[in-house]
């Protein structure tokens, strides 16, 4: 733990203002992959809106929120696909707009995606600006809308949403607002399985004040145990007082030990009764979007507590640490033509180890480290979908705050000729995959 810690600060005023240059950017590089995609799929013949709209998980999520849950596909191999797989939060939402305007429940999707990823944009900037200042916050923001994948934050998926709820849960934390943290990780938690790394991290930051209180209570404690004994020898060996002494304190007391009043109008201790209820509530909060939904699909397929762990073997998905993933890539290197894929995967995999190393060796504040890391894990371990990890790891990004202080640290006009680069790489590769067979 270290002074980028947990810490109650008031609002900045002018919140909006001072995000601007980190949305207006993301909205120029989004808009610059929606043009790139629709020439590119228009070449092809194919219409771009649909490929955001009409394709892969949004029609199951359309799906979703026109009918209810209830539908199954099953394939000649014996395997079930079952929509209970899909969390509920965004067919609610699109079910919402759809009921209060001409909208279709897939452009529901699209619109709740655009609007999310504005959010989601702003969280990003939030919590950068928070550890890091402004101009990371800004950067930070501009290489999340160039990822590589970065399209998919434009899709009628369920990224946005997630990542736009993970990134205010955690700025809530980071700021000592633990029910809104609570509540916001909660619906996360209705967003996407990860959600769980979201609840991690609500988790971890609530009990790190209680493990220092308690490693300070034993410092203390060993303080005044050698304070006594210390003590005990002075009477044994001279009856005069220790030398030095001020009145009103014992000779020998850790400077720990002696209580400092704050002063008048300072932010509450972590430790003050009523921001420890706080802590409690927004932990008890945290969970139980993602909990009642589990529960509630192992009531409904009679498979109890882990019916969902069934929902998700039937699609062929679980987690087995990355064994099956790491077969994959090592079965890429059996041919020729298929050899550099498998070395861009390896590259890959060791690029987002080292970042997330690299956000340890930072010192960055122990929910990122633990969101991020829970996101990493999860995605990196999956045991299926293997074309479809860049995407899993799209919410991840505390991984990119290292990448953000290194761009950050430029002049500007090398750092946007960086990010304009960047763009339009991710915009030519963002329409050629989407434009591809399989899903993205």
């Amino acid at each position: 733990m270290n002074d980028l810690d947990v810490r109650v600060v008031p609002t900045r005023p002018g919140a909006l203002r001072r995000a601007a240059p980190a949305l207006l950017g993301y909205a120029a590089v989004r808009a610059l992959g929606l043009v790139v995609l629709a020439l590119w799929s228009g070449a092809r013949g194919k219409d771009a809106y649909t490929l955001l709209t009409a394709r892969w998980d949004s029609l199951w999520y359309a799906g979703v929120a026109g009918s209810g849950y209830g539908h199954e596909v099953r394939l000649p191999s014996g395997d079930v696909h079952s929509d209970l797989a899909f969390f509920p939060l965004l067919p609610w939402l699109e079910r919402l707009v759809a009921a209060v305007s001409p909208l279709s429940y897939a452009d529901g999707g699209f619109v709740v995606s655009l609007v999310a990823s504005l959010a989601a944009a702003w969280g990003i900037f939030a919590v950068a600006d928070h550890v890091y200042g402004r101009r990371a916050g800004v950067c930070a923001v501009l290489l999340w809308a160039v990822l590589p994948v970065g399209i998919v934050q434009s899709m009628a998926y369920s990224e946005s949403l997630f990542t736009a709820l993970a990134a205010w849960s955690l700025y809530a934390v980071l700021t000592g607002r633990w029910v809104t943290a609570g509540v916001l990780a909660g619906l996360a938690g209705l967003t996407r399985p990860v959600g769980l790394a979201v609840v991690a991290a609500v988790w971890a930051a609530g009990a790190a004040p209680f493990l220092r209180a308690r490693a300070r209570g034993h410092v203390l404690a060993r303080g005044r145990s050698s304070s006594r004994d210390r003590a005990s020898f002075v009477r044994d060996r001279s009856t005069a007082l220790e030398g030095g002494a001020r009145s009103g304190e014992r000779a020998g007391t850790p400077v720990i030990a002696r209580r400092v009043r704050a002063p008048k109008g300072a932010p509450h201790s972590a430790d003050a009764p009523g921001v420890r209820l706080r802590r409690v509530l927004g932990a008890f909060l945290a969970p139980l979007g993602a909990a009642g939904y589990v529960l509630w699909v192992g009531h409904r397929t009679g498979g109890g507590p882990l019916g969902y762990l069934d929902v998700q073997a039937g699609w062929r998905n679980g987690f087995d640490g990355g064994y099956a993933f790491a077969r994959f890539v090592a079965g890429t290197f059996t041919s020729l033509p298929s050899a550099p894929a498998g070395l861009a995967l390896v590259v890959g995999v060791g690029l987002v180890v080292w970042l997330y190393a690299v956000c340890v060796r930072q010192r960055q504040p122990l929910p990122l480290l633990v969101y991020a890391g829970v996101v990493t894990a999860l995605a990196l371990g999956a045991s299926s979908y293997f074309g479809s990890k860049p995407r899993l790891l799209l919410p991840a990004f505390p991984l990119l705050l290292p990448l953000a202080l290194a761009l950050a640290r430029l002049r500007t006009p090398r750092s946007a000729l960086v990010v304009g680069a960047v763009a339009a790489a991710s915009a030519v590769y963002g329409a050629f995959w989407l434009n591809g067979s399989g899903p993205p």
